[in-house]
């Protein structure tokens, strides 16, 4: 089994994703939810620049026009979706990510913010906020609106240290911008700082992902993701047709006992923090439902996962986010593009969030919620034979070593439906 066959950051994958005919109102879709730790979600589509191996949902470029735009557009989705969601709804974390959300000036920032708290009811003086941002647009003056107005945590793009790397990835960047950019963030003290850091750039060796990580670590984050490259289609570095594959393992293992070493605690295959380093908020991914606004956002509810048209060609995301900010207000009060999740894809996408986490699944919560085992649910007999599987009578787990086989093990549980749906996917 090939170590590396996804990144399963949420189940279904996006590309399950298929038009709504009916387009269900918002306010159906949220009428029976839970409702009282939401994770509130902001998508900024815009870059500085695009990186070799993205394949988010972003453009380059934008215009300062398009921008006010979008925060125009991002303004009157904000009061139809709250106009929709059950009175009383309230939010226990809240994230704005991209694209990088620091591409917007200092004014724009507190436009959103203020959208956030004013439009959708987010109080950031109570419910963790984190942010994504890049060495070139982390600047003191946005960042001190970021800290002004209760950000707790910053996570930094950084992939690689060394300037030859960051170019390999098709990410140009100098080393002085990145410690400025670490510099500024630390005086403008957030209470978590997060490094990414990317392994498997060609040409990296386990000399040059040392330096990187010492480097990252002479920064005391709180947090460190170790990325694995993932070269995918329409992206710069899938044009290139190269074999990436090599070496991430012998590089991730390096990285993570490195890491350990350092006194890091490993909390899935790509987080690890300092000990005790976490935000009080009762959200739970398992269970509790997403609210995303903005272009790439996805919304979550126990029924129905939701969003607008995904693209990662440059042609289709731009022509995506042209439509958005034309769109009229009342647009904003249905669901477009999703997936409909019936009592087995529930139960299945517990297991998988669970699971790919080092503290594994709860059995007792998991049969609180089912009224069954996990165990009884799902087959997990192939991982448990190659040493990958771990259970007692409270938790069901991943091994170090399957924790290594994350990318492997969570695709390998995805149903034959939303196989079939994400294989016949239309990419743009």
């Amino acid at each position: 089994m090939r170590p590396y066959e996804g990144y399963v950051y949420a189940y279904p994958h996006k590309t399950a994703y298929r038009p709504l005919d009916p387009r269900p109102p918002l306010r159906e879709v949220w009428a029976d939810e839970r409702t009282d730790a939401l994770f509130l979600y902001l998508h900024v589509p815009f870059c500085e620049m695009r990186c070799g191996f993205c394949n988010l949902f972003t453009r380059t470029g934008a215009p300062a026009d398009l921008v006010a735009s979008y925060l125009d557009a991002l303004q009157n989705q904000a009061e139809a979706v709250r106009q929709a969601l059950p009175p009383g709804a309230r939010f226990a974390t809240a994230a704005i990510g991209g694209g990088t959300p620091t591409y917007l000036e200092a004014e724009e920032l507190a436009r959103l913010l203020d959208l956030a708290e004013r439009s959708m009811g987010a109080d950031f003086s109570a419910i963790p906020l984190g942010i994504e941002t890049s060495p070139a647009t982390a600047t003191p003056e946005r960042l001190a609106v970021l800290a002004e107005r209760g950000t707790t945590r910053v996570s930094i793009g950084v992939q690689s240290f060394i300037d030859a790397e960051a170019r390999s990835a098709l990410r140009p960047q100098r080393r002085a911008e990145v410690e400025a950019a670490l510099a500024a963030i630390r005086e403008a003290a957030f209470p978590v700082l997060n490094i990414d850091l990317i392994y498997g750039i060609d040409g990296q060796t386990p000399a040059t992902w040392r330096h990187s990580l010492d480097a990252a670590l002479a920064w005391r984050p709180e947090e460190i993701y170790l990325y694995p490259l993932y070269v995918r289609p329409l992206t710069g570095l899938g044009l290139l047709a190269r074999d990436w594959d090599d070496q991430r393992l012998t590089l991730y293992r390096q990285g993570r006992d490195h890491l350990l070493a350092a006194g890091y605690e490993q909390v899935s295959m790509r987080m690890f923090r300092v000990p005790a380093t976490t935000a009080a908020t009762e959200y739970q991914c398992q269970s509790d439902g997403m609210v995303g606004l903005g272009c790439g956002a996805r919304s979550y509810t126990s029924r129905l996962h939701y969003s607008f048209e995904y693209a990662v060609g440059v042609r289709h995301v731009r022509a995506i986010i042209d439509e958005f900010v034309r769109l009229p207000r009342d647009a904003f009060a249905v669901a477009n593009v999703g997936f409909a999740l019936d009592d087995l894809e529930r139960r299945r996408r517990h297991l998988i969030q669970s699971l790919l986490q080092a503290e594994g699944l709860d059995r007792a919560a998991y049969k609180e919620r089912f009224g069954a085992d996990p165990l009884d649910d799902f087959s997990l007999d192939m991982f448990a034979a190659r040493g990958w599987v771990e259970d007692d009578s409270a938790r069901v787990r991943l091994t170090p070593e399957g924790l290594t086989y994350s990318d492997a093990i969570g695709p390998a549980l995805f149903s034959p439906r939303v196989r079939a749906l994400m294989n016949s996917y239309d990419l743009r």
